[in-house]
C-alpha cells in the first residue's frame, strides 16, 4: 500500500515503523526536519518537511497516488482539513484522522457521510483519550489482569494475566488447565510471555512464576475464567483514585461512579471545579497527585486501584510509585515513553499502558491485506493478535475445507478459536476451517501478517494439469 502520515509524533512514528516493515510505501509529513531525519535514518521511507494541511505539502507527499491518509497531528484542524482536501482533489480512498477535541466528538453526525452527504470526509475517526479510557474499565472489569482485547464485537477476548506464585496456573501443564475450570468452560492459551520472550505453549509446557498467561475464551465465561485463575487475595476494584481530571480522568469516573467509591486529584483548581460541577457522586480534590501528606489524608491505604492519567509521564510515575508504597493494591499508569514503561513495569507500577501505542494498535488492520477485521499488539509489539475472516471457497481456498492441524501455517502461529455463526469453537487440530468463518490467531512473528492474509484470501489453486 502507498500510505501518507501527517505527523511524526509517538502515534505517526510508531505507525511509519510498523508500515515501513510490512513492505508499504510510506511518506510522512512533519514541520519538525530533525525528527524526519531520525526517522528516515532508521527507515526505508520517504519525508517531507511541511504543514500537513497544506495542498501543495500534500502534493509533495505523493497524495495523488496514495491508497490511504493517516492524519496523526497534534492539530485536530490540521487533521480534518487533509482529510477534506485528500477527498475533494485526490478521493484517496481511505482517509483516517486523530480528533481528541470533545466538542467535535461530541457531534459524530459532522461526520458521519451515511446519514449526511455533506459530512466532513473522514472514514475512520480515533480518539486516544476515548481508546484509553475504554482500555483502562477493561482492565478494571477483570482485577488483575495485564491486557484485555475484544474480538468478534466483544463475542471473544483475550486476557492477559500474571501466574503468581500463589495462583493455580503455576505448575501446571497447559493441557490440564481444564481441570481447574468448572462445568464445560473452555479456553485455549495462546501465548506465554517468560523472561522477556514470546513462548508458543504445547499442551506439555508448565506455566512458571512471573510467566504472562495470554488466554482466549468466549467473554461470557471469562468472568469465571478470570476468578478461578487469578490469585486467590486479588478483590474487584471498589475504591479507586484517580490522579488527573483531564478528558480521561472524567470519562473513567464517570464510568466508574455508579458503581465504585471514586476519588479524583487534580492540581488545577479551574478543572477541578469543572469535573466537580458534572460528575454526581465522585469527590474531587484540588491537590498535588505527589504529595504524600494529602494522599495519606484521603486514606490512600484503603484504596483498592489508584489510576495515574494526568498529562505528565513523571507525574504519572511517581504517584503511583508513592501510592504503591502507601499501601495501594493495584496502580494503573499513563506512560507514553517506552523507555519509563521497560523501566517501571513489574516493579511498583503494575500496568503501565500508552496512549501511543493503544492507537497505533486501533489503526493497524485498516492497513493490512485480505479481510482482517482486528489486529492488536502485544507485549509492546512483540506478538501480535488478529481476526480474520477466511473467504471462498474450497475450490479457490488453500484452507477452506481443511482441518487446521493439515494447514501449511506459518512458523510461529497459534490458533485460538473460531468464530462460526456466532458461535465461538475453541481451536484444535481436528478443527475444519469453513467459508466465512472468523479466526482469532496468535502471531508471535509480527512479520508473517502477510502470510496469513495471503492465506485467508481467495485464490485459484493451481491445477495439476497445468504443471
Amino acid at each position: 500500500m502507498n500510505i501518507v502520515i501527517l505527523g511524526a509524533g509517538q502515534v505517526g512514528s510508531s505507525l511509519a515503523e510498523l508500515l515501513a516493515q510490512e513492505n508499504n510505501d510510506v511518506t510522512v509529513v512533519d514541520l519538525d526536519r530533525l525528527q524526519l531525519q531520525r526517522l528516515q535514518d532508521r527507515l526505508d521511507i520517504r519525508t517531507v518537511v511541511g504543514h500537513g494541511s497544506h495542498p501543495d505539502i500534500l502534493m509533495q507527499a505523493g497524495l495523488e497516488d496514495a491508497d490511504m491518509l493517516i492524519a496523526a497531528t497534534q492539530n485536530d484542524e490540521t487533521n480534518i482539513l487533509a482529510c477534506y482536501f485528500a477527498h475533494s482533489m485526490y478521493k484517496t480512498d481511505k482517509k483516517i484522522a486523530r480528533v481528541r477535541g470533545q466538542s467535535y466528538l461530541k457531534h459524530p453526525e459532522l461526520f458521519d457521510r451515511q446519514f449526511n452527504a455533506n459530512a466532513i470526509p473522514i472514514d475512520v475517526l480515533i480518539s486516544p483519550e476515548s481508546l484509553v479510557t475504554d482500555y483502562i474499565l477493561q482492565l478494571i472489569e477483570y482485577p488483575g489482569s495485564l491486557q484485555v482485547i475484544d474480538f468478534h464485537n466483544g463475542k471473544v477476548r483475550l486476557v492477559a494475566m500474571r501466574a503468581y506464585p500463589e495462583s493455580m496456573l503455576v505448575g501446571k501443564a497447559i493441557r490440564n488447565l481444564s481441570d481447574t475450570l468448572p462445568g464445560n468452560i473452555k479456553t485455549r492459551i495462546v501465548a506465554l510471555y517468560r523472561q522477556n520472550q514470546v513462548v508458543m505453549p504445547t499442551g506439555d509446557t508448565i506455566i512458571k512464576e512471573g510467566d504472562e498467561v495470554f488466554f482466549l475464551a468466549d467473554s461470557a465465561h471469562t468472568t469465571t475464567i478470570v476468578n478461578e485463575l487469578r490469585r486467590s487475595k486479588e478483590r474487584p476494584s471498589r475504591r479507586i483514585m484517580i490522579a488527573g481530571g483531564g478528558h480521561i480522568g472524567f470519562n473513567l469516573a464517570q464510568a466508574l461512579e455508579k458503581d465504585h467509591q471514586v476519588k479524583i486529584i487534580d492540581h488545577n483548581m479551574q478543572q477541578a471545579r469543572e469535573v466537580a460541577e458534572l460528575l454526581d457522586n465522585t469527590i474531587v480534590i484540588h491537590g498535588d497527585v505527589s504529595d504524600k501528606d494529602l494522599l495519606l489524608e484521603e486514606n490512600i491505604d484503603e484504596i483498592d486501584l489508584f489510576v495515574a492519567v494526568t498529562n505528565s509521564d513523571e507525574a504519572n510515575i511517581i504517584s503511583g510509585m508513592l501510592a504503591k508504597k502507601l499501601g495501594v493494591r493495584r496502580v494503573i499508569a499513563l506512560v507514553n515513553n517506552q523507555s519509563y514503561v521497560e523501566l517501571i513495569q513489574r516493579n511498583s507500577i503494575d500496568v503501565a499502558i500508552s496512549a501511543d501505542s493503544i492507537t497505533t494498535s486501533h489503526l493497524l488492520h485498516y492497513t493490512r491485506k485480505g479481510d482482517t477485521v482486528k489486529v492488536a499488539t502485544l507485549r509492546k509489539g512483540a506478538a501480535e493478535a488478529m481476526e480474520v475472516i477466511a473467504h471462498g471457497s474450497e475450490n479457490s481456498s488453500e484452507i477452506i475445507g481443511k482441518k487446521i492441524g493439515e494447514i501449511n501455517w506459518p512458523s510461529d502461529i497459534t490458533v485460538g478459536c473460531i468464530i462460526r455463526d456466532e458461535k465461538v469453537i475453541i481451536a484444535h487440530r481436528d478443527l475444519e476451517i469453513q467459508a466465512e468463518d472468523h479466526a482469532i490467531l496468535f502471531l508471535s512473528n509480527p512479520e508473517n501478517a502477510a502470510e496469513i492474509a495471503k492465506l485467508f484470501s481467495p485464490e485459484t489453486k493451481r491445477s495439476w494439469f497445468g504443471h
